[in-house]
């Protein structure tokens, strides 16, 4: 039998609501373990953030995904109404600071409020880099110690994928079980795109996704096509976090909203003994575990720690390595807006449901980076509708032009594989919040192995991609931009010397804290992160009960 946690004590307290928290909470529950789960932001009913998008202006409705999830004053994010505003929680400086400007949000429920749902899984040689390619960092572990929990992850929340192992990934690489629904069916563009990519020796996969599939799932529904999953599904067909919270309560969780954890107190024997945080009216509360789990997100776990630091700890808690905040990494991005002589039509299913990774892979990736290329599946009639207004048709014509660039037009983008590199960290800004914690300052370089890639491979082949859909214009980003996967500032490693975290996302340094997530895994790839960090929430959880159950 489960005993209650209360609002300062549990077996375990959870700082974050997002899937990795909630992932574990269900396992410590299950397991007959108290948890306490503690949220910086507010806990909203999604029929709120639906009414906020839909009062949107429409130059707010793509591109803005933030806008629906204004931040309280004690728990600021990335606000991406207005530039200056965008400017004042993240500082980003280096080279290719634009890159790192990461658009998660501080609500119950964390980033999966408005995730695309994409779940690849790593390869076997996206785990060895180090050995296979003499670049970056090898896992502690090998890829068949992985596949068990991307399986369990699956099942928890619910992913969809094709039964065919030919358009499986990774390519020849046995999966414990299948997966729990079959696949979502492509549109129109998107069978367009498949056919396209294979005439150049591109093979456009349907993707896996937390999203249900015809059928529903855990108490969701079946998609529908709303096309909305960016900013949010206003049904709940795709997975997010918010959709685990009310089952965690109901197994005998406690989850407390609008607590912004702001230390982790260590004892004499450096065990974490208790964390503290304010609440709306800047009272500070102190909370104590047996355990204790930090999933904020790749950049509020290192804050935390950094702000942490004591006399046993002097450069923040877990941070012996000093590596706490450094190799942050995300998918550096471009992007190509094409025109295309004959009609696509994007917008039908979701937002997301193919993408090209055969380009991910190969011995090239010990001078450059691998990539991942996917057309964008949204419907384009509002860019179409702002695009035709700025030409000044009227009437008949603007009706017209409004049809063709919303048919005729489609964004094609490749998210490159980043490296591991400490240069690439998060230290504390001098500045300040509202309650006086001291932002999050990055510094960001995507490198020359990126830039190689850019330069040698991926844009020569986009707009090869390009061509073949029959493109009649083809215009690149010019810079690199943030596609929202944060991973490596509590890097993994067998090490203590040269890692935050052990095999098990435990602290090297302190037995008792656990740190699962996008900010342990030792490599970037170019695939979309969530269902690596699901399952090393899984793995953690394990780690974890044993040694409550079991010592």
């Amino acid at each position: 039998m489960t005993l209650m946690a209360s609002d300062s004590s549990a077996d375990v307290v959870i700082v974050g609501t997002g899937v990795v928290g909630c992932l574990v909470a269900e396992r410590a529950l299950d397991a007959g373990l108290s948890v306490l789960m503690l949220e910086a932001g507010p806990r909203v009913d999604r029929w709120r953030i639906v009414e906020n998008y839909r009062n949107l202006p429409p130059s707010m409705r793509l591109f803005h995904w933030d806008a629906p999830y204004p931040p309280k004053p004690w728990a600021p994010h990335l606000e991406t109404r207005v530039a200056k505003e965008s400017e004042q929680y993240l500082q980003l400086e280096g080279p290719n600071a634009r890159a790192y400007l990461q658009g998660y949000v501080r609500y119950a429920g964390g980033a999966t409020w408005h995730w695309a749902g994409i779940c690849w899984r790593l390869t076997p040689e996206d785990m060895r880099l180090k050995s296979l390619y003499g670049v970056g960092r090898d896992w502690p572990f090998g890829h068949d110690v992985l596949e068990p929990y991307y399986t369990a992850a699956e099942y928890a929340i619910g992913v969809c994928g094709p039964s065919d192992p030919a358009l499986q990934w990774p390519p020849n690489a046995e999966r414990s079980k299948p997966y729990p629904m079959g696949p979502i069916p492509f549109g129109p563009g998107e069978t367009r795109l498949t056919e396209a990519a294979a005439r150049i020796g591109m093979m456009n996969l349907p993707a896996p996704q937390a999203r249900n599939s015809g059928v529903s799932y855990h108490g969701r529904p079946p998609c529908c096509g709303n096309n909305n999953c960016f900013p949010v599904c206003p049904i709940a067909a795709k997975y997010d976090a918010a959709t685990a919270l009310p089952k965690i309560e109901a197994k005998g969780g406690k989850i407390l909203a609008n607590a912004v954890v702001y230390r982790v107190e260590t004892g004499e024997k450096n065990a974490v003994e208790a964390v503290h945080y304010f609440d709306p009216n800047k009272v500070s509360h102190r909370v104590t575990a047996k355990l204790f789990v930090i999933a904020c997100n790749g950049i509020e776990t290192p804050k935390l720690l950094l702000l942490s630091k004591d006399d046993r700890n002097s450069n923040g808690v877990a941070n012996s390595s000093d590596q706490v905040g450094r190799n942050m990494m995300d998918q550096p991005k471009l992007f190509a807006e094409v025109e295309l002589a004959e009609p696509l039509w994007t917008g039908v299913g979701p937002v997301q449901s193919s993408s090209i990774l055969n380009t991910t892979q190969g011995e090239f990736r010990n001078r450059y980076a691998g990539a991942m290329f996917r057309m964008e599946n949204f419907a384009r009639s509002p860019l179409g509708s702002a695009a035709a207004l700025k030409k000044g048709l009227v009437g008949k014509a603007l009706d017209t032009e409004i049809r063709r660039l919303s048919a005729c037009t489609a964004r094609l983008t490749v998210e490159h594989e980043p490296l591991p590199l400490p240069i690439n960290r998060l230290t504390l800004s001098s500045k300040t919040d509202w309650l006086g914690i001291n932002k999050p300052n990055i510094y960001y370089d995507v490198s020359d192995y990126v830039r190689r890639s850019a330069k040698e491979y991926t844009v020569p082949r986009l707009q090869q991609l390009a061509s073949e859909l029959g493109a009649t214009s083809f215009q690149l980003s010019p810079e690199f931009l943030n596609s929202d996967h944060i991973m490596g500032g509590c890097i993994m490693g067998s090490e203590a010397a040269t890692a935050v975290v052990d095999a098990d996302c435990r602290a090297h340094d302190h037995q008792n804290l656990f740190l699962p997530g996008g900010g342990a895994m030792p490599s970037g790839t170019a695939s979309n992160s969530t269902l690596t960090m699901a399952a090393l929430a899984l793995k953690a959880a394990d780690a974890i009960t044993a040694q409550l159950k079991h010592g």
